[in-house]
């Protein structure tokens, strides 16, 4: 890092150094930005919020969503003129997108002014790769570099100061058909968990109020370390840990969620009582088409039992509207089982299809125009069981974490245990910390509330 500094110092348009770097995509992609800021920070970099004064650009990208990719390809382009203007700045890619082929293919003929492209499987080769092409003035590309190891010990400079992310392993196995997530972040590996709990007491000790531990598959972990630790070990012993914080985690495959899982929900100190549990579709045949190795009946059981084990849990969940093969008869399925667990909120996304991917194959003879209104059905089912919950806890006292300024006169957004929104009258300096809330209006999807 010595050395880029160095180098830096000479192309830097400033007083020091500045980067730019913007995510894309999912919390995992956030905690991998964190990690690449906390290496450039050791080089000496500042950062900003614009690429205008920045000598360093950096997209971090996601390829879960075809949308996504195009606003990748968009924003890129427009930094063309930037480069221009001035021709030392170095611009680069990494993240998800870059680990394919084509993606990559695509950027180093349409976009020669990107100096750097780095997969998801070198992010602990960075300084090395910035320092070839701020030393040799080339351009350089690295993907598809999967060695299959963990590496610890890179510098993290976290984006909250009372929320974070503690990644406790990486890839995925599950190879669902219309997921490129194992294509991209490779095959599952455990983090030790030893070094999460040392990183757990760091930032409890830190102050961090709200903690999320991150996987792909979380309920899978420790499957590739020697004593076969369980998740539900893991979050046991970071919640014996003292502190003021909560705890939560995703996301949670329903093929690998145990009652032992629940169980230790139930009986936690700091556990948030919010199950995010993505089913993606409610039909047997579906789930079948979409490798998911579990049917309605499996899911049903497992929300049941945390219904009945978790005092007020929040359900959350992830679907999938239009798949290949879908029917109206499938996704009528889908809606009886949202109507039967009613969940808090949902994620909900209209079938992309990704390149490389077995979905990618598969007849999809159903057009666009009727998912839509497929999709429009499932939000308004959502929207009406949403606003009952939500006027359930009309005169609750909530523990609330404050979180920020909504933007609106001398008011404030908090987020309950259950991952609910609450907004509310209060000073900015109450951000950051617990407050208790008596909430007085329910809307659709937020609580209003005031302090206690």
């Amino acid at each position: 890092m010595r050395l880029i500094s160095q180098i830096m110092q000479e192309r830097k348009r400033g007083d020091k150094p500045v980067a730019y770097i913007r995510t894309y995509g999912c919390q995992q992609n956030v905690a991998d930005s964190e990690r690449i800021k906390g290496m450039l920070e050791i080089a000496g970099f500042e950062f900003s919020e614009t690429v205008d004064d920045a000598d360093f650009i950096l997209f971090n990208t996601c390829a879960i969503r075809e949308h996504a990719e195009d606003r990748v390809f968009g924003n890129v382009g427009a930094l063309k003129s930037l480069k221009r203007k001035h021709p030392q700045i170095v611009i680069a890619l990494c993240g998800c997108m870059m680990e394919q082929e084509h993606i990559a293919n695509k950027m180093y003929k349409s976009f020669p002014f990107v100096s750097l492209v780095f997969g998801t499987h070198s992010l602990h080769r960075f300084p090395q790769l910035l320092y070839h092409t701020l030393a040799d003035g080339k351009r350089v590309y690295e993907r598809d570099n999967d060695d299959k190891k963990v590496y610890e010990g890179i510098p993290v400079k976290r984006d909250g100061t009372f929320k974070g992310w503690l990644s406790i392993m990486y890839g995925c196995n599950n190879f669902c058909t219309y997921c490129i997530v194992p294509y991209v972040r490779g095959r599952e590996r455990s983090r030790e968990k030893s070094l999460i709990l040392d990183e757990a007491r760091q930032m409890i000790s830190a102050g961090y109020k709200d903690i999320t531990l991150l996987g792909q598959n979380v309920n899978s972990y420790g499957k590739t370390l020697a004593d076969k630790p369980t998740f539900a070990q893991l979050l046991h012993e970071i919640d014996s840990i003292d502190g003021d914080y909560w705890l939560r985690f995703m996301t949670s495959h329903p093929k690998d969620c145990s009652k032992e899982l629940i169980d230790t929900i139930a009986n936690g100190t700091h556990i948030s009582k919010h199950l995010h549990l993505p089913f993606q579709s409610g039909s047997d045949r579906i789930l079948k088409a979409m490798n998911r190795h579990y049917d309605r009946k499996k899911y049903l059981d497992i929300v049941n039992y945390a219904k009945e084990k978790i005092d007020g849990v929040s359900l959350t969940s992830d679907i999938i509207v239009g798949f290949p093969g879908e029917t109206y008869e499938d996704f009528k399925e889908t809606l009886s089982l949202i109507r039967e667990v009613e969940f808090t909120s949902l994620f909900t996304f209209i079938y992309s299809p990704r390149v490389g991917t077995p979905a990618a194959k598969m007849d999809d003879p159903i057009p666009a125009e009727e998912k839509s209104k497929w999709f429009r059905e499932l939000l308004d089912v959502q929207e009406e069981i949403a606003a009952k919950r939500c006027a359930s806890m009309v005169n609750n006292t909530e523990k609330v974490l404050i979180e920020s300024e909504t933007g609106k006169n001398g008011e404030l957004n908090g987020r309950t245990s259950g991952n609910i929104i609450v907004e509310l009258k209060g000073d900015k300096s109450l951000i950051g910390t617990f407050q208790n809330v008596k909430i007085t209006q329910a809307r659709n999807w937020i609580l209003k509330g005031e302090l206690v």
